[in-house]
């Protein structure tokens, strides 16, 4: 699967299988459904921060764990209600998936909410 499929897997969600038809307007769509869904889970984790302290201390535990929770939760929820064409579970994929929205998504994120919350 090359970049511009994946973008259009993202799409996908909104639009099912057409979304492969679309060429890079069906890939610019998904990019913005990615950004805009990003933003709302780092909008989600600094919120949060605010009123629980411990996530903002300690961020390369809790940042993590929110990212592996946000990754399951659109996995095993979101996606199954979205127009995404089912495809057979893979493992590895899916634990790729886990280890990397965590590692290289919320981590990141909670780091900046610990770096936020030092300037107030």
């Amino acid at each position: 699967m090359n970049s511009i499929q994946v973008l259009q897997y993202i799409a996908s969600g909104a639009l099912g299988g057409d979304a492969f038809k679309g060429g890079l307007a069906t890939a610019a769509l998904g990019a913005a459904l990615h950004f805009f869904i990003a933003f709302v889970v780092a909008a989600v984790y600094y919120t949060a921060s605010r009123k629980l302290t411990a996530l903002y201390r300690d961020p390369t535990i809790w940042g993590p764990a929110f990212g592996a929770a946000v990754y399951l939760f659109m996995n095993l929820l979101v996606l199954p209600l979205s127009a995404v064409p089912k495809g057979p579970f893979s493992l590895p994929l899916f634990l790729n998936g886990v280890f990397g929205h965590a590692i290289f998504v919320a981590l990141p994120i909670a780091w900046f909410a610990r770096r936020s919350a030092s300037k107030n």
